[in-house]
């Protein structure tokens, strides 16, 4: 291959890498946010505040959320308009690699969690039912949340910015490769162990729910633990399990093809296919945390109810509310006509 062909596949491959977050990516942001906070609205109400599942759902929406708005937002801002802000001050370099990496570990952490719970409550035993409470969801999201935040507490001090040329900085690993290597394959490992235990405790949940619908009828009342919301907080707690773990294996896939080949030489067209790998595989992972709206939108019947039953109901107060609006000026016109009928004498 020539020059002038090679540059310009370099150029639209990272050409592809700035249109995918500058227009793309923007996309998935704006409609995570928007999703996630009607899917909080919606679970904030009075029926659904009894599911313990949907606890860990307004969990796992609230670290959604911050993604969003910390690492995607990172991402559109590098990646889109080369606009590198963690280059700029040591405190947000620190912060913006810490976030990063802890939430992508909390958020399948909470999933993880939640399949726990289902396969708790879809149990035919009585005892084993009763593990399925607030109390333990509180625990356990506590007990989740800090030790990942102290498991990954070493980033913040190996996180700082470097001067590699007299006008230009760059936010990366203090130590050498080795801390780098560490901190990639322990999230490799942490994902891959996380992928297992859900595959399995979902496997095991739709086990239970099958004993349930395959009870003769007479025995419905005697075994029956769920309700049709439960079922359909499983199937959206399975659907976001199959989205998660299919993004990561692709990410981890990638990495370890990448670990493998590290030390091949590449052209310069091979690092730039390399580099839009790298960038293609993280654009994918970071979209899977814009789906949780659009699960819930599909799989859930009652969560459609809700959402139209409230639109309908602020509509409802948008049209009394200019009714009102309007009443006082018909009165004072109807006032003035009265004023001008003369009485016959």
């Amino acid at each position: 291959m020539d020059v002038s062909n090679e540059t310009y596949y370099i150029t639209n491959l990272n050409n592809a890498v700035m249109y995918l977050n500058k227009y793309i990516l923007i996309i998935f942001y704006v409609l995570g946010n928007i999703g996630n906070l009607l899917s909080i609205w919606i679970f904030m109400k009075k029926s659904w505040r009894k599911n313990v599942c949907v606890l860990y759902f307004k969990v796992s929406l609230l670290i959604s959320t911050c993604y969003l708005n910390s690492t995607i937002l990172g991402a559109i801002s590098n990646f889109g308009f080369q606009v590198y802000l963690q280059n700029s001050n040591v405190i947000i370099c620190k912060i913006h690699y810490y976030f990063s990496i802890l939430l992508s570990v909390l958020s399948p952490t909470i999933l993880l969690l939640a399949s726990i719970d289902r396969l708790l409550i879809s149990s035919q035993n009585v005892d084993t039912r009763l593990y399925s409470s607030k109390r333990l969801a509180y625990f356990s999201i506590s007990i989740g949340i800090t030790f990942w935040s102290l498991f990954f507490i070493h980033i913040l001090v190996q996180i700082d910015i470097h001067q590699i040329s007299p006008m230009e900085f760059v936010c990366s690993y203090v130590s050498p490769k080795w801390y780098y290597d560490f901190v990639t394959y322990s999230l490799g490992v942490i994902n891959v162990i996380i992928c297992l235990l859900m595959i399995i405790l979902c496997l095991f949940a739709f086990k239970n729910v099958q004993r349930i619908r395959a009870a003769p009828l007479g025995k419905h009342a005697e075994i029956r633990s769920m309700t049709k919301k439960d079922f359909q907080v499983l199937r959206c707690l399975f659907v976001q399990d199959v989205i998660y773990i299919f993004f990561s294996m692709v990410v981890i896939i990638y990495y370890v093809y990448a670990a493998i080949t590290a030390d091949k030489r590449r052209t310069a067209l091979g690092l730039a296919v390399i580099n839009f790998a790298d960038k293609f595989v993280t654009f994918l992972f970071n979209i899977s945390y814009s789906t949780y709206f659009f699960v819930f939108l599909t799989v859930s019947r009652a969560f459609r109810m809700e959402l139209k039953r409230l639109i309908r109901k602020n509509l409802t107060l948008i049209h009394d509310e200019e009714n009102r609006q309007n009443i006082p000026h018909i009165s004072e016109h109807a006032e003035d006509v009265v004023h001008t009928i003369e009485i016959p004498k």
